[in-house]
């Protein structure tokens, strides 16, 4: 069987659909290193071409250049044609002497969080002046871990607002965590939940709390860090986990679970694809690219079928949880 990026599916219970690979914009902002902008195009012309109809990304990334690039690479291609993300709830403040924070690219700014009607409302104006354009079709309340009442409150009322008035197509909250997200899908009825890093081959934590409420409340996943900052595309050398260095247990994890892989025939990366797929509350899978390459190769891995003997033999081994194995 083989698996298309350019599948849709539909966003919670909204009108917004998603092609089943969407591209993640984090590496257009120069994350970890540099990216010129000549080759941020082409990772976005590319994956147009690919079949890539779902575009993400945040001021956060290299403090708006993601976004700033993004904008050129769209212009002059026909908006209906992609459905494009943005977040809101962090303010960039350029001040010589600021943070660049882990963005190469990024203009040395202070980041203040925001998560006030106002606020929200001032993220996605800017958000939009550095795209070029008149709409984003999702906003998504960016990591509220430490101002989650005033993100359920006023920044949900904000978005919501939004949404009704069809300034945005889709509302939903992006997070490194399951907790605070699964009182977004409980408690106020947003489209759609981003989730990096934890429905992956190395962590299933979201399976706790966050993917079941989201199955019963008919909300969907869109899954971010699928690879967990790298060290699941490739966990040789300096490998990347959660932002930082992989600590030994997790790259010998890694490692075994890659054996794994190869016995049957199939690249870890496209392993990690499917088994994130697999969850019947993910719509899709956003894929971090820093070169056209990376974009081919990464729809050529999620178009791999994964034989049921890998999961099994992952369970055997002790790598993957029973519970969790795809079906």
């Amino acid at each position: 069987m083989t698996y298309l990026a350019s599948e849709r599916r539909n966003l919670g219970h909204s009108g917004v659909s998603v092609t089943a690979l969407g591209l993640g914009c984090a590496a257009l902002g120069g994350l970890y290193s540099h990216v010129a902008d000549d080759e941020a195009r082409a990772v976005v012309s590319t994956a147009l071409s690919a079949g890539i109809g779902y575009l993400d990304t945040a001021p956060q990334y290299g403090h708006g250049v993601s976004e700033r690039r993004l904008g050129v690479a769209l212009a002059g291609i026909d908006r209906g044609s992609y459905v494009l993300s943005t977040k809101a709830g962090r303010l960039v403040h350029p001040r010589e002497g600021g943070s660049k924070g882990i963005f190469a690219d990024a203009e040395p700014a202070d980041l203040e969080f925001d998560f006030s009607a106002d606020g929200i409302s001032r993220s996605l104006e800017e958000s939009l002046a550095r795209l070029g354009l008149d709409r984003v079709d999702i906003v998504y309340l960016h990591d509220p871990d430490d101002h989650e009442e005033e993100a359920l409150t006023s920044a949900y009322a904000r978005v919501h607002e939004l949404r009704e008035q069809g300034v945005v197509g889709a509302i939903g909250v992006g997070m490194n965590q399951s907790r605070i997200p699964t009182r977004f899908v409980r408690e106020t009825d947003i489209d759609a939940v981003l989730l990096a890093g934890r429905w992956t081959l190395l962590d299933q934590s979201g399976a706790a709390d966050l993917l079941p409420a989201c199955v019963e409340r008919g909300v969907s996943v869109v899954i971010g860090g699928v690879f967990n900052s790298g060290v699941l595309a490739d966990p040789e050398g300096q490998a990347l986990y959660n932002y930082g260095v992989a600590p030994r247990p997790i790259v010998d994890k890694a490692l075994k679970m890659r054996d794994v892989c190869a016995r049957h025939r199939v690249s870890l990366k496209a392993a990690a694809l499917r088994f994130a797929a697999s969850h019947p509350a993910v719509a899709t899978i956003l894929l971090g690219a820093r070169s056209a390459a990376e974009v081919i190769d990464g729809v050529e891995m999620y178009g791999q079928e994964v034989p049921a003997e890998l999961w099994s033999e992952l369970v055997a081994e002790g790598l993957l949880d029973e519970t969790h194995k795809p079906s």
